[in-house]
């Protein structure tokens, strides 16, 4: 007969009988042959012993730098960098980190960025962890097409206004559209729009088929970035680092805000644009 006893600590002693180990010895074996037989046992048995399946530990993160250029330099032991692979590739990966919840680096036309994926509440809080930046200052969203920005805003100007400002180093602000993820800039109903001047980034949202969430790849309040080497203090918390080169940029302005959500004052604050930064005279405006 089996019988127990509690120890002070709160476990359990069991009783020795031959009986029972006779028994217990029978009872192993069938189990063992169920087990053989049915692999699916396997993961009762990690039930069981209260270990998770693998897939659903969580692993530090191994990051990968996908070359758009020559790499150069030691990276450090948790980075596996590619050799300098076809963009198609890089893209598909880094479309795929994005998707399983993850925040990379990218190139932009101005700075280097942080993306992941606007709709994705969880992500959105990752960048914020990642640069510890504060939760009330807002993160501007990246699109492919212009088209995409009426999904996701309210559009008061012209489409040819927007034809004409971008794709290029601008953030377009306008009222936010409801489809838009609400936990993204809670606290506002207003939102910057980018379509930079970056082929892959531009791909790398159309090959997503919604928006990216983007701000600067730094710690907040500190020096914008230029290259990847710049913030490798960030690279253990991202999936992935794109590397496209040194962005010819010298100023680490990022890029100029134009709010066009009021229409009243959207003409003005766009001719400023296309005059002080593109070159446009007003007579060249009509």
């Amino acid at each position: 007969m089996l019988t127990s006893g509690v120890l002070s600590e709160g476990r359990h002693a069991c009783v020795n009988s031959p009986s029972l180990n006779v028994f217990l010895m029978k009872y192993l074996r069938r189990f063992a042959a169920v087990f053989t037989k049915y692999p699916a046992a396997r993961f009762s048995q990690a039930a069981v012993s209260g270990v998770a399946p693998e897939s659903a530990m969580c692993k530090p993160l191994k990051t990968k730098v996908l070359t758009l250029s020559p790499a150069a330099g030691d990276e450090p032991s948790f980075v596996t960098r590619e050799a300098r692979a076809d963009p198609t590739d890089i893209l598909s990966c880094t479309a795929k980190a994005l998707k399983d919840g993850h925040v990379v680096a990218v190139p932009t036309d101005t700075i280097y960025g942080l993306a992941c994926l606007a709709q994705d509440a969880g992500a959105v809080r990752k960048i914020y962890d990642i640069k510890s930046r504060n939760e009330q200052k807002p993160l501007a969203i990246c699109v492919g097409e212009i088209q995409d920005i009426y999904k996701y805003c309210k559009v008061k100007v012209k489409e040819e206004l927007l034809g004409d400002l971008l794709p290029g180093p601008v953030t377009l602000v306008f009222e936010r559209s409801e489809i838009l993820n609400k936990e993204l800039n809670p606290f506002t109903r207003l939102v910057g729009v980018r379509i930079p001047d970056c082929a892959f980034l531009r791909r790398l949202c159309q090959r997503c088929k919604e928006p990216l969430a983007l701000t600067s790849a730094n710690v907040s309040a500190q020096t914008s970035t230029l290259a990847v080497h710049e913030f490798k203090d960030l690279w253990p918390k991202l999936a992935v680092v794109v590397d496209g080169g040194p962005i010819g940029d010298q100023s680490r302005l990022g890029s100029t805000v134009v709010d066009l959500s009021v229409h009243s004052s959207a003409f003005s604050s766009t001719v400023d644009v296309l005059e002080g930064k593109y070159g446009l005279s007003s007579l060249d405006l009509g």
